[in-house]
């Protein structure tokens, strides 16, 4: 992997760090929801890469996601993962020259799956002149202002007229997805807990002469809009969209969704209409 960065020894001074920013998407989702095998791969990286691994701390969180720290010798390996989006943040920082980057950006590609990757940022840390560290003031414009961290922000911001998100949720309890008044239940305390207005009753109907979408499919009516979702049998899978005019979160519904039929991880796509 070739990066626009050149770290050739003439071309840079004496910096007592060095952090690099990584993008990786298109990942594995499964793996990026099971923190023993994020820490294996991340092990693995930080050896392949020439770094002397001193301990690890990895936390899988509910429902999922992981956040994972690799101590070196050299300083740290870390990641998010976001399992839903299948992507994960990771940062590499190393106080010395024995560290390649490249090599660890392409062992974390493969371990991870990784369909795309983006360098995304190199610093330089503690710029050493013949005074001692400089001052310096970053010479970047700061757009971080730009990028709203809840979708409740950025439905406002853009006068979004509705909010479609779709959630997969994958490996569900077979009994619960073939089951026409577990449906039925999910659909209603659903829309009790995001605050929606059923309208009408809900409609479970079995679909699917072909085995491979056979399964219940659901729609509930809202005063807001639509309720919607297809449960295929083969894969244990529950394919669910929920659109409208008002305001909900779309993690909340990903969150339930995945407690309810007591899935292993899920996909999360949101889109606000205009």
């Amino acid at each position: 992997m070739k990066s626009s960065c050149d770290f050739s020894v003439e071309n840079r001074g004496f910096a007592l760090g060095k952090h690099m920013t990584i993008e990786y998407y298109d990942c594995d989702a499964e793996l990026l929801a099971d923190s023993v095998r994020m820490e294996n791969v991340f092990i693995e990286a930080a050896k392949a890469s020439g770094a002397t691994v001193l301990g690890t701390n990895f936390h899988a969180f509910e429902p999922q996601g992981v956040s994972g720290f690799v101590v070196i010798a050299e300083s740290h390996f870390s990641v998010h993962a976001w399992p839903e989006h299948d992507y994960a943040a990771v940062d590499i920082f190393t106080c010395g020259d024995s560290i390649d980057f490249e090599k660890a950006v392409d062992t974390l590609r493969e371990g991870m799956k990784a369909g795309n990757v983006i360098i995304s940022g190199v610093m330089n840390r503690g710029i050493i002149s013949n005074n001692g560290i400089e001052r310096m003031v970053p010479v970047y414009e700061d757009r971080t202002h730009m990028y709203a961290l809840s979708w409740e922000k950025r439905f406002k911001d853009t006068s979004a007229w509705g909010l479609l998100a779709s959630v997969d949720v994958y490996n569900c309890d077979p009994e619960l997805i073939r089951n026409a008044d577990s449906i039925k239940m999910f659909a209603r305390e659903l829309c009790e807990k995001i605050e929606m207005q059923r309208y009408g009753d809900c409609e479970v109907v079995h679909f699917g002469a072909d085995k491979r979408i056979a399964g219940f499919s659901m729609t509930q009516l809202l005063e807001t809009s639509l309720l919607s979702g297809h449960f295929a049998n083969e894969s244990n899978t529950a394919y669910l969209d929920i659109f409208s005019c008002k305001y909900y979160d779309p993690r909340e519904v990903a969150e339930y969704a995945i407690s309810f039929f007591k899935g292993d991880h899920y996909r999360l796509q949101v889109a606000l209409r205009r």
